[in-house]
This record gives C-alpha cells, structure tokens and sequence, in this order.
C-alpha cells in the first residue's frame, strides 16, 4: 500500500501538485495495489477535487485526460 505521506517525506524535491501527480503515477505503474489518502497536499496549487485526481493517476496513470 502507498500512503501519500510516505511519498511526499520520501520525496522533498516533490514541491507541486504537478510534481506529486507524477510520483503517484510511478507507484501506481510499479505494481502498488492500494493509495490511502491520510494527509491533505500542501501545495499551492492543489486543486480541491485532489483525491479524485491523484486516485485517477494512481490507476489510468498520467495519460488519463
């Protein structure tokens, strides 16, 4: 399981929304079965539907739009 906050300390040159789609589309494609949402981005540009976009990513990957 991928927790969104063990990506975003694993990761502190991750400093965008943008930025956190890509990671959580890589965990998604490295075989990670479940994303649990337990911290909110702090992100300038998080956008207010962020569990549905980082869901979409972590299943379609980043091709989804």
């Amino acid at each position: 399981m991928a927790r969104l906050s063990d990506l975003i300390i694993g990761h502190p040159e991750v400093d965008t929304f943008a930025a956190l789609e890509l990671l959580v589309a890589h965990a998604g494609e490295s075989g990670e079965m479940f994303l649990e949402f337990d911290v909110k981005p702090d992100f300038r540009d998080t956008p207010k539907k962020w569990e549905w976009k980082l869901e979409t990513v972590f299943t379609r990957g980043l091709g989804y739009e």
